[in-house]
């Protein structure tokens, strides 16, 4: 969620992304994949040495702060547990850089995919890719499928909640800026305006004060807070996929910057090779199915 300056970057960038973005193997490879790796100069592009990153040889890496469990564990993104704060290292691995050669940056949610330059190599914050926020920066492609749940107290009248109808008459609460304040807006379109907070630990202080009837936040964040952080409130069900398509989690960068290429082929070696599977398994394996909202 971090930004950064990124002129020179940009003017690489249309000229590479093309041949980038075809690329099989961009990020550095194992010595066993050799017969995949690209070869002249769009390897060279992705190599270490070669990226534009914000600072010479580091990579800087963004997030919000408080940095929620399970995505991060004790509000420490530097410490490698956690999905997302492993995902940044594994990816940062295949980049090239070691763990001592990145650098931690706090931004606010909103903040990491709104307009303007970033300083911020990427950001990981659980932002979901939309084509709204594709306009003012990149994503690589998405490192982690989500759905969005609701939560109530569990002796609440919205715990019984089938359905979207029985939604519509309650007090709901959100994250500004996120895709659960969306969900409650053109899905469930409740008869009461929609609580907003700038922060998580606001929407789980008003659910706990009776503030709202429930909250929307995304299914992984939800078990973990009605398993350890609000343990009176239960997991009423969760949304089906807006237009049958897997709402995902992407890394956010500068708009044009000439690192997305490498970034997304990174993603997508890790997705391949099966290391995303590994790290979901090990930091989200708890989340089991919920009831989906219909």
């Amino acid at each position: 969620m971090h930004l950064a300056p990124r002129v020179l970057r940009r003017a690489v960038a249309g000229a590479t992304v093309a041949l980038l973005a075809t690329a099989v193997g961009c990020a550095p490879q194992p010595e066993d994949d050799a017969a995949a790796k690209p070869s002249g100069s769009t390897a060279d592009a992705c190599a270490r040495g070669a990226l534009a990153t914000e600072t010479a040889g580091k990579l800087t890496i963004a997030t919000d702060q408080p940095a929620y469990e399970p995505w991060f564990k004790d509000d420490k993104p530097s410490g490698g547990e956690g999905f997302e704060s492993a995902v940044a290292y594994a990816v940062a691995e295949r980049l090239g850089y070691g763990r001592s050669a990145v650098v931690w940056q706090s931004v606010p949610f909103n903040k990491a995919f709104a307009p303007g330059a970033k300083t911020f190599d990427f950001d990981i914050n659980q932002v979901s890719i939309s084509d709204e926020r594709k306009q003012a920066v990149d994503f690589s492609s998405g490192y982690y499928d989500v759905r969005q749940a609701v939560i109530a107290l569990k002796d609440s009248k919205a715990a019984g909640a089938k359905g979207l109808a029985d939604l519509k008459g309650l007090k709901l609460g959100a994250q500004v800026g996120t895709t659960s304040l969306g969900y409650i807006e053109d899905v469930v379109k409740p008869t009461a305006q929609p609580a907003v907070y700038a922060k998580n630990d606001q929407a789980k202080s008003a659910l706990k004060n009776g503030q709202v009837d429930a909250i929307v936040v995304d299914l992984p964040t939800a078990f973990y807070i009605t398993a350890a952080e609000v343990t009176d409130a239960r997991i009423v069900g969760q949304f089906e996929n807006r237009g049958g398509t897997p709402e995902q989690f992407g890394l956010v960068l500068d708009k044009g910057s000439a690192l997305t290429p490498c970034v997304t082929a990174a993603v997508d070696a890790l997705r391949k090779d099966g290391t995303l599977a590994k790290i979901e398994q090990r930091w989200l394996s708890d989340a089991v199915d919920a009831p989906v909202l219909k």
